[in-house]
């Protein structure tokens, strides 16, 4: 492997993931089908979907040249070989343990200052009930200092062990599936059973109260800090 087939893997990962969530926002917002697990009872503006969409395509765009251009680079860094599961899933989430931290102070610092409020984050709060593809539905600059997270927990990672290709893969799979489906206002019996593991209904509340809840992944930062929604 190479640097450019990278690259196009980690483009063409983001692009299967996305065409995913379009297809499941479709269904989500235009048919019953999962309507039973629905958390808000609230219905979707009509045409909600097509005025999301600009904001969403431009985000996404920009997503992918960053996401092609950054692990161009970043390949010379990377172990090629395969290396042990255990390994791999040890990395994974370590990864989501160091981004999670900074997730959970940077979301909060963007409810409690007024001016990120009102000028940057008011605009992903407008996905009331949010349907998928509204994970990427913000203000450009907010999800992309949102990467600062994963870019520490690779950083620290790699104090104690050389990252591999695998890791980065595993990683981002799971990383953009798990934003799609937390905006996906669905309360999916096994998912929403996984024990540490925030569900949908506890980002749905964040959306629906405007403040509280503000981890994305481990349910204990707000636990902590006591920034827990009552259910």
């Amino acid at each position: 492997m190479n640097a450019w087939y990278f690259s196009f893997l980690i483009v063409g990962l983001l692009l299967v993931n996305n065409i995913f969530a379009f297809l499941y926002s479709l269904v989500i917002i235009y048919t019953d089908w999962f309507k039973k697990y629905r958390i808000q009872e609230k219905k979707y503006q009509k045409g909600i979907f097509f005025k999301r969409l600009p904001l969403y395509l431009f985000n996404f765009s920009l997503l992918l040249i960053l996401a092609g251009i950054g692990s161009f680079f970043l390949f010379p860094w990377l172990k090629t070989e395969w290396t042990s599961g255990w390994i791999l899933c040890a990395q994974v989430v370590g990864i989501f343990l160091v981004e999670d931290v900074f997730f959970y102070f940077y979301h909060r610092l963007l409810h409690e200052n007024k001016f990120l409020l009102g000028k940057i984050h008011s605009i992903h709060h407008r996905a009331s009930p949010p349907f998928p593809l509204e994970y990427l539905y913000n203000h450009p600059l907010e999800w992309m200092l949102g990467f600062i997270g994963p870019i520490l927990g690779f950083s620290v990672i790699t104090l104690f062990v050389p990252i591999s290709i695998y890791t980065v893969l595993i990683f981002g799979a799971f990383r953009n599936l798990r934003e799609i489906h937390l905006h996906s206002d669905l309360n999916l019996p096994i998912l929403s059973k996984i024990p540490l593991i925030s569900s949908t209904k506890h980002h749905d509340d964040h959306h629906s109260h405007l403040e509280g809840n503000y981890s994305s992944i481990f349910v204990w930062w707000d636990k902590i800090f006591r920034t827990e929604l009552p259910d």
